[in-house]
């Protein structure tokens, strides 16, 4: 029998230790946000599709107070998620190269967050025009 004991390394919060790693965690903890509005419109496509007065129920829900101060907790979050997603893919993504020069990073992410953007507003545009 040997006596040596194997070394265990000690796991408990090593993400508390690098900032990255802590931006990190709450990037992927705000996707439980985007989830969970994702369950709303879920939940709306499901109403939509038992009729007008389950569909309109559902909207009447939506525009409750309590429902409205869900949105904008939403929306923050979904916000800081978008935003760090895009802070984050400069990283995770081969370099670009566009005439003999790598793109910098914040070229990457305000590309990124332009894009955002712009399809945001396409989509608002859409809604307004088209629901009324």
């Amino acid at each position: 029998m040997s006596k040596r004991r194997p070394y265990i390394r000690p796991m408990d919060g090593w993400w508390k230790k690098n900032p990255y790693f802590i931006e990190y965690m709450i990037h992927e903890s705000t996707a439980l946000f985007v989830a969970g509005y994702a369950f709303v419109l879920l939940v709306g496509l499901i109403r939509l599709g038992q009729g007008e007065a389950a569909w309109n129920g559902w909207l009447d829900a939506l525009r409750s107070p309590v429902s409205l101060i869900f949105h904008l907790v939403f929306l923050v979050f979904i916000l800081y998620h978008t935003y760090t997603w895009f802070k984050i893919m400069p990283i995770t993504m081969p370099p670009v190269i566009v005439g003999g020069k790598r793109v910098g990073p914040g070229v990457i992410t305000g590309s990124g967050l332009l894009a955002a953007l712009g399809s945001s507003l396409v989509m608002f545009g859409l809604v307004i025009w088209f629901g009324g």
